[in-house]
């Protein structure tokens, strides 16, 4: 990722006094560990940062499978009254890491290196432990005595040593973050303590736990010892001889069990092998493979069929595509490509029927629905794009994308308030609460809208008004996403 600029961004959210106001003097030793709330506080404030970098994977499908089998592992796991969110990075190393709040980031080359998908789960599980155990917490309490002047310097340090990442030498010296950087990498205690509880984890989740163990050892054996060149997840989690022995000797007291890749991650893994380098290096990773049969044929001809549909061959993406029709067992990812070419021919129309059809065996998918009212707008037909979309936000959908749409949809009615209204809403679940403020403030000038709706705008505006204030001392301070 690109970090530079995004560690710039932190130190300059952290360093505004409506965050730093109230949060704990972290050269206070009578703390025993940095707090819940401004754990999270920390974690959000780096997220809203990373949302915003080209490198944050934003495709609804890819998101909503890490994140079922995140809520999966965690729910199979130690209760906790932590809430998680599993995001996805475009990013060709071999990585995943966790940050404060119970944000778990893997990057795309991890989930293409994972051979199967208890091994995906293996590293979720560790990450996971991560958190559940306060590990971060626990070590910035261990460094009160460092000399780190903000809490913009913790949040750059914990990224970097979270990530791996190429961090701006000037922002880590401003902060004085480079002189802890290295003790916030998690020690060979916490690491065995995540593989013990990941351990636990995965095989209560119903995988199989000895991937753990073969995922570590094949990364490993990738690399010789302290090469500069190492994995980075081996750079950030050090695997020593004794982790791998203390796993080997957990795996004795738990059940073997074998395990068959799902057919969603079968086709998530398909997809981000589409989609990484040109079409043609993606072709050429799926042909020599056509002799696979069940799942993963399904998967080689949706990673054939949506390469071909980044080449702009549409003509023979629809024929690979056809070939799943009435595939059994059904898919949202499916449908949703099938759909997906229609519309990039321009059969806007038979798109329509096509995400319409999908919709009503996969109600819930995002993906169908945002291309739904996509192909609406398409056609021009604004009403019920409209509704479709007030319809799902009615019923509880409070997404990013249902107000992007919106708005998109005003803004095609010529309804310049509600659609900077909406808009405003976009920027409010990003963190970006100054342009939220700024689309209101635009939405109540416009001059289009009625006493009702201008009133709705101003109530609006002064409610966030009161979240970007400072906040008083001991009050809280995190800006939660709604």
């Amino acid at each position: 990722m690109r970090y530079q600029a995004i560690t710039m961004a932190i130190l300059m959210a952290f360093t505004t006094p409506s965050f730093t106001e109230g949060l704990p003097d972290l050269g206070d030793t009578s703390e025993a560990a940095l707090p819940p709330r401004q754990e999270a506080a920390l974690g959000q404030q780096i997220m809203r940062e990373i949302r915003a970098d080209r490198s944050y994977v934003d495709d609804p499908q890819l998101a909503a499978y890490l994140q079922n089998l995140g809520s999966r592992l965690v729910q199979a796991g130690q209760r906790s009254t932590q809430e998680f969110e599993f995001f996805l990075v475009e990013d060709a190393s071999l990585n995943a890491f966790a940050l404060p709040g119970g944000f778990i980031g893997v990057n795309t080359g991890l989930i293409l290196a994972a051979q199967n998908e208890s091994e995906l789960s293996a590293v979720l599980s560790h990450e996971i432990a991560h958190v559940t155990q306060r590990h971060i917490a626990r070590l910035i309490a261990g460094q009160r005595g460092a000399m780190l002047t903000s809490l913009a310097g913790l949040a750059i340090a914990i990224l970097a040593a979270r990530s791996n990442s190429q961090v701006s030498e000037a922002a880590l010296a401003s902060t004085q973050a480079s002189m802890i950087q290295n003790q916030l990498n998690f020690t060979r205690e916490h690491e065995q303590e995540a593989d013990r509880v990941g351990l636990q984890t995965l095989s209560a989740g119903g995988f199989d736990p000895r991937a753990m163990a073969t995922f570590f050892e094949r990364l490993q054996r990738s690399t010789r010892p302290l090469e500069s060149n190492a994995p980075s997840y081996l750079r950030t989690h050090p695997l020593t001889i004794e982790r791998i022995a203390d796993i080997e000797n957990r795996l004795d007291k738990l059940p073997t069990r074998q395990v068959a890749s799902s057919l969603d991650f079968l086709l998530v893994k398909a997809k981000i092998r589409a989609t990484t380098g040109s079409p043609q290096e993606a072709l050429r990773y799926f042909e020599p493979n056509s002799t696979q049969t069940g799942h993963a044929r399904t998967a080689l001809i949706y990673g054939t069929a949506t390469a071909l549909r980044r080449a702009h061959d549409f003509t023979r993406a629809e024929k690979e595509a056809n070939q799943l029709i009435g595939s059994k067992p059904q898919h949202p990812m499916i449908e949703s490509l099938l759909a997906d070419i229609k519309r990039d021919e321009g059969q806007n129309s038979a798109a329509l029927e096509r995400y319409r059809s999908g919709l009503k065996l996969f109600p819930k998918d995002r993906a169908l629905f945002y291309g739904q009212v996509e192909t609406l707008l398409a056609l021009k037909n604004y009403s019920e794009a409209l509704k479709t979309v007030n319809d799902r936000l009615l019923n509880g959908q409070d997404e990013e994308k249902l107000y992007e749409l919106q708005s998109k949809t005003y803004a095609a009615l010529g309804k310049r308030l509600l659609q900077h209204q909406a808009q405003a809403e976009v920027y409010y679940r990003r963190g970006d609460l100054r342009a939220a403020e700024d689309q209101l403030q635009i939405a109540i000038k416009s001059g289009d809208g009625d006493f009702y709706q201008v009133s709705s705008a101003e109530a609006r505006l002064r409610q966030i008004r009161t979240e970007i204030e400072p906040q008083k001392p001991g009050s809280a301070t995190t800006r939660d996403r709604p």
